[in-house]
């Protein structure tokens, strides 16, 4: 049984997370294309901004194309379905606007190379899905092509595929590094069911920082910590047990808290795409006493390396696909260039 079949019994919706442009996120779809025509697994394929095309956009670098078999299901807006190489039945025209145009919900009659995009609010993103799958998809695959926070979101999909690779660093042991670190950080610990998670469910919202004390919640007026640090650690007491902070979770917010008082606390996140550290300053922060659990953590279903970085230099390849898998023993790691 190849990865995609055995990832299919397991989950509905995987979301490709680049860790940075020029990962391999494209090519790691690619590969999970080619499984699924020779598993016979009819998949919808979307992404949630735009791929496909042979140019990068921003950068102006070749791309891998996205080549599509006969009975997959597409989101397409109208402005790239006429560029499509592949023969597309349109089936259902949606009310999901792009800045391409309406999206359509389209299946391959004639295999061919195409260009995706999707809808970019996760409330969208989940209906589109359901149509997807309503119309006979056996899985979807999501290209995040926006940025990795949004896309990772428990919100979007069951689980991610996390690509990596040289591109992050000329230094093989900071990309394992930094690779570790956004894996263990997407699997934090998820709160406990108990008097704490009830007080943080009661409120509807949810987007404001709240303080537990003495089994009650207090609210401030800050939606983040952005800029905030001094004033949080003022409104933390020695009753405080835990703060729930909605938006980004920063070294500069965490470093102008007490260390004491940072100490004493359980940090809640809603999920873990609000951290914004890197690998040492988190490090760092647990080894004095952070404390970070989440409402929703993410499940990483594999991850996927890259080994060469445009700017041309690379690393061997056995080298890193060892290095990662060692470091990350729990999860498929996989070389898609091999």
């Amino acid at each position: 049984m190849g990865l995609l079949q055995e990832l299919s019994t397991k989950y509905k919706r995987l979301s490709i997370v680049g860790m940075a442009k020029n990962a391999g996120k494209t090519t790691a779809l690619n590969y999970l294309i080619e499984e699924a025509m020779d598993e016979g697994l009819i998949l919808g394929i979307t992404s949630t901004g735009r791929d496909g095309e042979s140019t990068d956009l921003v950068t102006g670098t070749e791309k891998p194309r996205v080549f599509l078999d006969t009975d997959t299901i597409v989101s397409v807006p109208e402005q790239l379905y006429e560029l499509a190489e592949a023969g597309l039945e349109i089936m259902r025209m949606t009310q999901y606007s792009t800045s391409l145009g309406r999206l359509m919900i389209c299946r391959v009659a004639d295999s061919g190379y195409v260009q995706i995009a999707g809808p970019v609010i996760t409330a969208e993103h989940k209906k589109l899905c359901g149509e997807m799958l309503d119309m006979g998809a056996e899985l979807i695959l999501i290209d995040g092509a926006v940025d990795r926070k949004s896309i990772a979101s428990p919100d979007t999909s069951d689980a991610i595929i996390l690509s990596t690779g040289a591109v992050l660093s000329r230094n093989m042991k900071k990309v394992v590094e930094e690779t570790v670190h956004i894996a263990r950080t997407y699997r934090l610990p998820c709160l406990e069911n108990g008097q704490i998670k009830s007080l943080i469910n009661e409120e509807k919202e949810n987007d404001r920082i709240m303080l537990i004390e003495n089994g009650q919640s207090r609210k401030l007026d800050l939606k983040t910590g952005l800029g905030a640090g001094r004033y949080l650690d003022q409104e933390i007491t020695e009753n405080t047990e835990a703060v729930y902070i909605p938006g980004a979770f920063t070294k500069s917010v965490i470093e102008e808290i007490h260390p004491a008082k940072r100490k004493a606390v359980t940090f809640i996140l809603k999920d873990p795409t609000k951290i914004f550290l890197d690998a040492v300053s988190w490090q760092q922060m647990v080894k004095k006493g952070l404390t970070v659990k989440v409402l929703k953590n993410i499940e990483i279903a594999a991850i996927t390396v890259n080994p060469y970085a445009p700017a041309g230099y690379g690393f061997d390849r056995h080298a890193l696909l060892d290095a990662v898998g060692q470091a990350l023993p729990a999860i498929p790691v996989i070389d898609v260039m091999l």
